[in-house]
């Protein structure tokens, strides 16, 4: 593992490892195997994360799929899908998305489907297993699959949108960039980056069907990129990638509906020059919450209210390299990885617990282009 400040970070690494092994059982806990999407022709690479050191031990391919720009387990962990940015899959123009069966901490291939364009950079699937959505960043579009015991059908729902927002670089068409569900699965959600606007549907878990049920609009030029529901099961925050800004927004459980409520700048006063929000990662108990930006490359983390939500700042923190495409904490939620991108490196910052401070410094371990990062 490649050290950013050896001695800092071991010397962090040491008081986390002590208060690891406080916890019952903790210091014991076995080494777990990782999964990282790369957009590389390995698709998506293997490693094991031991909790206690922060220790990454690359184990090598566990799949051969090319351009992984996004992997998702089922609630289970006994399948895994991926997005591949792939410019054409049996022979159409379109990407790819594929299931695979998890047995031990080997991927076996299970199934493949065209997805309805290209640029197919995300997949999300329902929380009873049984839908998956894949979005189409270069093409604008969104579909839907049945799953039967992790095998994929072929697109059974599609949309093609064709809207536009005012950053004539980045919103000259419709961008869809992700996919996700609300708290009770009945509605599903496509973020638009071209349109400014996150496109939402009632959806039939049985059928995989989507009916259009509204639309958030976003502020022009904001270019909405993910959405993450907070524990608390009414607030959602969607990172704007264009504008570097969060909106906190509420969730109307009668219709699916969201609205703003407050919307948070992630860029230090004065700041001049390019910048693209990224992700979102939150707490189980949802007492801390984290934003990834891009080119001004760092991580920041808020407190939050665990009823309501609401977000007051604490620090921004290096992510580790360069351009930090997704982020993630570990089970035992005292680590925090990093996939850095054009670094071609994962960065590992240990946490504090008890008051969600993240360490400024950490460690590195080489990756080809990671994209995606999944405990197993």
């Amino acid at each position: 593992m490649g050290n950013l400040s050896r001695r800092t970070f071991l010397k962090t690494a040491s008081a986390a490892t002590l208060a690891a092994a406080a916890l019952p059982g903790l210091a014991a806990t076995r080494r777990q195997r990782v999964f990282i999407g790369s957009s590389t022709p390995d698709g998506i690479l293997a490693y094991d994360w031991d909790p206690t050191s922060a220790e990454l031990t690359p184990v090598g391919v566990a799949a051969k799929l090319a351009k992984v720009a996004w992997i998702a387990f089922s609630p289970g962990h006994e399948y895994l899908y991926a997005a591949s940015e792939v410019d054409s899959y049996n022979g159409k123009p379109t990407g790819e998305v594929a299931s695979f069966k998890v047995v031990n901490g080997e991927l076996h291939p299970l199934s493949a489907q065209n997805s309805a364009s290209v640029g197919t950079c995300h997949v999300a699937l329902d929380h009873s297993g049984c839908v998956l959505l894949s979005a189409d960043y270069n093409g604008g579009s969104a579909a839907s699959y049945r799953v039967t015991e992790g095998k994929l059908s072929p697109v059974v729902w599609s949309e093609h949108y064709t809207g536009h927002g005012p950053n004539a670089d980045r919103q000259q068409a419709a961008h869809a960039h992700f996919a996700s569900f609300s708290p009770d699965n009945r509605f599903a959600y496509f973020n638009d980056l071209g349109a400014d606007c996150i496109h939402i549907y009632s959806l039939n878990a049985a059928t995989a069907m989507l009916t259009p049920a509204g639309t958030y609009q976003a502020r022009p030029g904001a270019g909405p990129r993910t959405l993450r529901f907070h524990p608390n099961g009414h607030t959602a925050y969607c990172v704007n990638e264009l504008d570097s800004t969060v909106d906190v927004l509420e969730w109307s459980k009668a219709n699916g509906n969201l609205t703003p409520v407050k919307r948070i700048d992630l860029l230090p006063a004065g700041f001049n020059g390019i910048s693209r929000a990224c992700d979102t990662v939150i707490t189980k108990d949802g007492r801390n919450v984290y934003f990834a930006n891009r080119d001004k490359d760092f991580l920041y983390s808020f407190r939050a209210d665990a009823k309501t939500g609401s977000l007051t700042p604490m620090a921004r923190t290096s992510c580790g390299g360069k351009i930090p495409r997704n982020f993630t904490l570990d089970p035992t939620e005292r680590w925090m990885l990093v996939a850095n991108q054009d670094s071609n490196l994962l960065s590992v910052f240990a946490r504090d617990p008890q008051t969600g401070t993240l360490a400024d410094v950490g460690r590195s371990v080489a990756a080809a282009a990671p994209m995606c990062i999944l405990f197993v």
